[in-house]
């Protein structure tokens, strides 16, 4: 039996659970890894999946009742199938599909083939190495979506000191653009040591007006909302018109908000401008990118024993955390 957090039904908060767990000690497919788990990081998507209503109606076989909690984690590898392209005692670091989830438990099981694994630098702690993959992966995937449309070099990146936000920034920096990006005033500082060439002060300043002033080739959005929809040649975004915390983003937005299907149909046939709901590609080439990043680039708020997962919870669900709440996993 391992030790394990775990969600059933009911929605967030009552959903999450300690639970143990069964190990799994079956065979591995010759993709598959077997990984001690070090430490797991958290992330809003793990509340708006206990949330979302249609996640319970779904048959166990697709998703068992007994879910796992927690996407990003970092570990030594225990068990590895001849394919997956590691070893027995590897340290890596990655991000496992959404559902069934679950790394924030004592081992775990990932299948190289559809997850994004790499080997962990090893002057990175384990705090540091699960603090990373799915922030990353998400905004890179955005740059993805705007470079080609970056033709004069301006971008705006709306939340530019959210956790995926501060990456988008310090990417699209990396990449010789000017950056101007939207933040509290407190956040200012920390948004430009990212990258950012000026920031706008959402709290003080009209966000519409100066982002209209400065004419981006591509907007990217990590808050929600509609305000700055039209300005630029390119809008991504990853959480859509939605300004809830709690309601899942993504793509999946398009089956029930019909006007931004239609906005991105109109982009993709030429008119007006091009708009994408993204969701993060499990891109083991763009995590390899991540290992190239400063240590002082590595940003976490707080770290929590494994035992203080629901406090953790509480934190990430004040909206007011800068970086990632990691958990320590191993004793």
């Amino acid at each position: 039996m391992m030790k394990a957090w775990t969600w059933t039904h009911g929605g967030y908060p009552q959903a999450l659970q300690q639970s143990t767990l069964p190990s799994d000690t079956g065979p591995l497919r010759s993709s598959e890894i077997r990984v001690r788990i070090k430490a797991a990081s958290i992330n809003p998507v793990d509340v708006q999946l206990m949330s979302y209503p249609l996640i319970s109606h779904l048959p166990a076989f697709l998703v068992p009742p007994q879910k796992g909690v927690g996407e990003d984690f970092s570990g030594v590898v225990e068990e590895a199938g001849p394919n997956s392209g590691f070893k027995i005692g590897d340290e890596v670091l990655g991000i496992a599909q959404f559902l069934p989830g679950g790394t924030l438990q004592e081992t775990t099981k990932i299948d190289t083939r559809v997850s994004a694994v790499v080997r962990k630098p090893a002057d990175w702690t384990w705090e540091q190495a699960a603090a990373l993959p799915l922030v990353w992966l998400t905004a890179r995937t955005t740059i993805s979506r705007a470079e080609s449309h970056v033709k004069s070099g301006k971008i705006v990146i709306l939340g530019g000191s959210s956790s995926c936000g501060m990456y988008a920034v310090y990417l699209a920096k990396q990449r010789g653009w000017t950056v101007k990006a939207s933040c509290s005033g407190r956040n200012a500082d920390f948004v430009r040591s990212m990258g950012a060439d000026d920031v706008i002060d959402y709290t003080t300043s009209n966000v519409r007006e100066q982002v209209k002033a400065f004419a981006p080739d591509a907007i990217i959005d990590f808050v929600g909302g509609t305000e700055c929809l039209w300005i630029s040649k390119a809008y991504v975004t990853v959480v859509g018109d939605k300004t809830d915390r709690l309601s899942p983003g993504g793509r999946y937005i398009y089956f029930w908000n019909p006007r931004m299907l239609l906005r991105a149909i109109a982009g993709r046939i030429g008119f007006g401008q091009s708009y994408t709901c993204i969701n993060l590609e499990f891109s083991t080439s763009f995590l390899k990118e991540l290992l190239d990043l400063p240590k002082d680039k590595i940003v976490i708020d707080s770290v929590f024993g494994f035992d203080q997962v629901k406090e953790a919870f509480d934190k990430l669900n004040t909206g007011r955390v800068r970086g990632k709440l990691v958990i320590n996993v191993a004793t």
